[in-house]
């Protein structure tokens, strides 16, 4: 996270941290008293200057919520201090859809630097949740063609192209991606190496090993979720010569968002959803062309691009700041 808030310039640094259970095990009550225990036990840690909660996985804006309710009992009202909270709470307007639409900005600054565009792409996304399903509605407004999608479910295909809004309604209604009219159940094991041109993880981490890295046909690997590349899959995929963008870069479109909330509820003037897009588009923009430049000057691809853009402004404010050895 702190090299990943360095690459998308933010003022943040960086953590992951959250609650051993199964979010889906547990009552509605069961979430809630277990979210202000939790946040009663670390609230002298957390605050709008020292540590800001957002959502991952498991947790959603109802979460946020009561964290910020819960907080604000010792504080005082402090909506800049958890992020992704409901907009009726001082959420941004964007948050939700924002690591997806991040994802999607990414891609496009990505295939533009080799003459391409979504409508010409073929997609395969792995995961249809927060992250995969609002990449797979926007990649889908853009012109491009998923061939296949899995979820916890299971997995469909369609060589031209799943009508994205009608599986959203199927699987609103079902709960599920199965028995959808409009593609054939496939073996969720062979979507990572199904034919298409761009395979974007949304899912688990390390999905991408050296079982199946030898036989992804993708020429494109966007990295939504978190470390879906181990290093053994990173080194044959690269020698493949499969371009991958890097998750510290692609889905960093969610804390980036984030910041623009904290931004609006410490300034108290909340952003229209086309200024935090447009925003979102100019920040994800820049990264990439900056982590372009440091792969031209260093001789090395995306992945080492941006670590090295990353650690270099950390080390950069932290000498600036005296505190070099």
């Amino acid at each position: 996270m702190t090299w990943k808030t360095a690459v998308a310039d933010i003022p943040y640094g960086g953590a992951k941290g959250g609650i051993g259970c199964d979010p889906r095990e547990l009552s509605k009550s069961e979430l809630e008293r277990l979210t202000r225990v939790f946040t009663q036990k670390i609230h002298d840690l957390i605050g709008i200057h020292t540590d800001v909660p957002a959502p991952d996985m498991g947790t959603n804006a109802q979460t946020m919520a009561w964290i910020l309710d819960e907080y604000s009992k010792f504080h005082g009202h402090s909506p800049a201090v958890v992020t992704g909270k409901p907009i009726d709470l001082g959420g941004s307007l964007g948050r939700e859809a924002a690591t997806g639409r991040g994802v999607v900005f990414a891609t496009e600054a990505l295939l533009a630097e080799y003459g391409k565009s979504i409508k010409d792409m073929r997609f395969v996304i792995q995961g249809f949740g927060n992250v995969g399903s609002w990449a797979a509605k926007l990649i889908h407004e853009g012109g491009g063609k998923i061939v296949a999608l899995s979820d916890i479910s299971g997995a469909i295909k369609n060589s031209n192209g799943i009508d994205i809004p009608e599986l959203l309604k199927h699987k609103e209604s079902t709960g599920s991606l199965l028995n959808f009219a409009g593609g054939d159940a496939m073996d969720p094991s062979e979507l990572l190496v199904h034919d298409c041109d761009v395979l974007i993880p949304c899912a688990l981490g390390g999905v991408l090993n050296k079982e199946n890295a030898g036989n992804v046909k993708a020429k494109f690997v966007i990295e939504a979720a978190n470390h879906p590349t181990d290093p053994e899959a990173d080194e044959i995929l690269s020698k493949k010569g499969v371009i991958i963008l890097p998750d510290i870069y692609a889905n960093a479109g969610g804390v980036t968002v984030s910041y623009f909330e904290w931004v609006q509820n410490i300034q108290g003037f909340m952003w229209d959803e086309d200024k935090v897009n447009n925003e979102l588009k100019r920040y994800m923009t820049g990264a990439f062309h900056n982590i372009k430049s440091m792969c031209k000057t260093h001789n090395c691809n995306l992945r080492m691009g941006a670590f090295t853009l990353g650690v270099n402004r950390v080390a950069r404010a932290t000498i600036l700041r005296g505190w070099e050895a």
